[in-house]
């Protein structure tokens, strides 16, 4: 049984890991820290509503029970407030901030949302790739004796998509059947529920101790692996 915390839990892919923690057993004790409080409610469920992400990582060490298993599904992006300042100091320093102070205070699986394509020849030039390469190499070095990486595709399924025109044309490719769609994305609740389904697999023995996981993975895991 295990006691755990979402940061970005309003987001896509945070509300759907929520959702999933908050229907299994497994998980009594669920908290999330945001700056907007998540829409789900739960008898087991805390959720502290904190509007300066600088604290968040101080936090964790305060939460009781304190969580053996945190998932990082921050996100923002260039068009918001700030432009890439702000994305960079979201997506990646807050990120790389929270995962120390989660090591810290004793968290022992550490499970982060990044981006599949990141690791191309022009990741060095494409700063969205460089925020996340940079999240990814820093949480593989802090010693969690779970540290499980997501790199999904295309996210769809979102009530407000980042790149409309893009999610609505992978979103209309199941039409040509769902394998054809599975090769370049994945609906939010698929990859929430891969990630629920990860931990679970990496704390029975069955994972490397640093387990990155691709698309096709992560579409198998959320179709078929979630619920055990």
């Amino acid at each position: 049984m295990s006691s755990a915390a979402v940061f970005g839990c309003t987001g896509a892919v945070g509300s759907e890991i929520l959702a999933a923690l908050l229907s299994l057993d497994a998980f009594p004790s669920v908290k999330t820290i945001s700056r907007r409080l998540p829409k789900p409610q739960s008898p087991k469920l805390q959720a502290i509503q904190e509007a300066d992400t600088s604290k968040w990582g101080g936090m964790i060490s305060s939460l009781s029970p304190n969580p053996s298993v945190v998932f990082n599904a921050v996100g923002t992006t260039r068009n918001s407030p700030g432009g890439l300042k702000q994305q960079w100091k979201i997506d990646h320093d807050l990120c790389i901030e929270n995962a120390r102070a989660a090591k810290d205070a004793g968290v022992t699986t550490y499970v982060y949302i990044s981006s599949g394509g990141t690791r191309s020849f022009l990741y060095g030039w494409v700063p969205y790739s460089k925020m996340k390469v940079g999240v990814e190499e820093a949480i593989k070095k802090m010693g969690f004796e779970h540290a499980i990486i997501l790199r999904p595709g295309m996210i769809i399924g979102r009530e407000t998509s980042k790149v409309a025109f893009l999610e609505r044309f992978v979103e209309g490719l199941s039409k040509l059947g769902q394998g054809v769609q599975d090769k370049i994305g994945a609906d939010q609740a698929i990859i929430g529920r891969a990630a629920v389904a990860a931990v679970r697999i990496a704390e029975e023995g069955k994972a490397s101790k640093i387990w990155v996981v691709e698309h096709p993975e992560i579409i198998r895991l959320g179709r078929t692996e979630w619920q055990g």
